[in-house]
């Protein structure tokens, strides 16, 4: 059975891209390193690397392993700290993968709070741009817990924290705002030009859905990776947008409106096993305290309502 240490070895080999930096990275010799790494291949029964003259590059046998070897690593080290919280040893760490609208809008008044409980636990943050990315990458172990959609087919524990609103964003005398007391029906846009997102953006399919329900496809006048940028060219007055209102700064230059009916998404926190105290606990102030609600965004934006 193939050992940690082989599976770090191999790791090693494929980001280095040569068995000699790999070995000086690990601070083992490179017989050594070599010996053991035969032993994984002979384990594997073939090849896990092609050695070519300035590089190695992995098999189909290698491709298969490498991230179940990335996998079990992560988890190793997840171990490690878990027993340590238990223990009392130290603080340790939490790692979390997110979507980098959820990093942007709604974990920094969490982490103040995290921080303020839990000073010695250490968080480290995975930011993805497309949910079914982040699920593949929290499956594949990159992380302790996930928070975004709900993620489809998943066999692990999931807990519904809150609710994202999404707001359309427009520039501040934009005439669609004229007697609509805050709100927008989204088909009163679909002549209009849309500030839209590039396709690797999980905002992109988003915005298509939203669209598609109010019975129209966006023209485009522009595309952009990120909610925020595309928040700041529709205040500019290239075309409305659609984004997460928890994005949005205080004191922001466009106008925001409430779409009617509401564009929502339930958001999740997610783990493969159950979560540890350390994860429970960022989970609770998550749900608890993070005021990810319809009401919350209303009252922010200055709307009322529920």
């Amino acid at each position: 059975m193939a050992t940690l240490r082989q599976l770090e070895y191999l790791v090693a080999i494929v980001e280095e891209g040569s068995f000699t930096r790999a070995a000086e990275r690990l601070n083992v010799t490179q017989p050594g390193l070599s010996h053991q790494f035969q032993a994984l291949e002979q384990e594997a029964g073939g090849l896990l690397v092609e050695r070519l003259p300035r590089a190695v590059r992995l098999t189909s046998a290698g491709r298969a392993m490498l991230p179940h070897a990335r996998a079990a690593l992560a988890e190793a080290g997840r171990a490690t700290t878990a027993a340590r919280r238990a223990t009392g040893a130290a603080g340790g760490e939490l790692d979390i993968a997110t979507l980098f609208t959820i990093s942007i809008g709604i974990l920094p008044a969490v982490l103040r709070i995290w921080g303020s409980r839990h000073p010695g636990v250490q968080v480290r943050l995975f930011e993805h741009r497309r949910a079914i990315e982040m699920a593949a990458a929290m499956a594949a172990g990159q992380a302790d817990l996930a928070i975004g959609p709900p993620p489809e087919d998943w066999e692990g524990p999931v807990r519904t924290v809150g609710t994202e609103e999404f707001v359309v964003v427009t520039h501040a005398d934009d005439p669609v705002a004229r007697g609509q007391n805050g709100r927008v029906i989204l088909n009163d846009l679909a002549a209009r030009r849309w500030v839209h997102f590039t396709p690797d953006s999980g905002l992109a399919g988003f915005l298509d859905q939203a669209c598609a329900a109010a019975g129209f496809q966006p023209r485009i006048a522009v595309r952009t990776e990120q909610g925020m940028s595309a928040a700041n060219y529709a205040a500019a007055g290239l075309g409305p947008t659609l984004v997460p209102a928890e994005i949005i700064p205080p004191h922001f230059g466009g106008l925001l409106l409430l779409p009617d009916p509401p564009v929502r998404r339930t958001l999740t926190a997610y783990t493969r096993t159950s979560p540890d105290p350390i994860a429970a606990a960022f989970i609770d102030i998550l749900a608890n305290e993070a005021l990810i609600t319809p009401a919350h965004v209303r009252r922010r934006l200055g709307r009322g309502g529920s």
